[in-house]
């Protein structure tokens, strides 16, 4: 999907805010942490993804998978994703979407270390009702929206 103008931005600045209003846990454990992740290899492997996928409560990494066709830079870009959405509390691609949508980039924006911070599709927030951002779910290996979307319809359907 080619964004092109402002106004596909900001629109898709309020999708992405709100996925993040809706797509709240109301709770969320190592065992939640481990059927999310084997959901999101489940759908990959269903739809032969090379994917690398990665659940976290706070810094604890809970679950990890590479799955046929990923490599280590694909745990580099899930680490950089990562560091975004635990810093601004917000998934990856909306962090970079909104600066694109004003016009600038993330790496303008912020002043981070690229090598460090990755605002691309594909690290969400796990939100925890009455408490707030508890952890990440993270997937790699696709175009970032794409990245997005599947860690989306994952915890949709988790949380359904």
């Amino acid at each position: 999907m080619s964004l092109t103008t402002n106004l596909e931005l900001v629109q898709l600045v309020a999708t992405l805010e709100e996925q993040e209003r809706t797509l709240v846990f109301t709770r969320f454990d190592n065992d939640d942490a481990w059927r999310l992740g084997c959901l999101l290899v489940e759908i990959a492997q269903e739809r032969s993804l090379p994917v690398t996928i990665d659940v976290r409560r706070g810094r604890h990494q809970l679950f990890h998978a590479s799955l046929p066709g990923t490599t280590p830079d694909n745990d580099t870009w899930v680490d950089r994703k990562v560091r975004v959405t635990e810093r601004f509390g917000a998934s990856s691609y909306l962090v970079g979407t909104r600066a694109r949508a004003d016009g600038t980039t993330f790496a303008e924006q912020h002043d981070l270390p690229v090598q460090r911070y990755a605002a691309h599709g594909g690290c969400f927030p796990v939100r925890v009702k009455d408490v707030g951002p508890v952890g990440t779910v993270t997937v790699s290996g696709l175009p970032q929206g794409d990245d997005h979307d599947l860690v989306v319809e994952a915890i949709t359907t988790f949380l359904s």
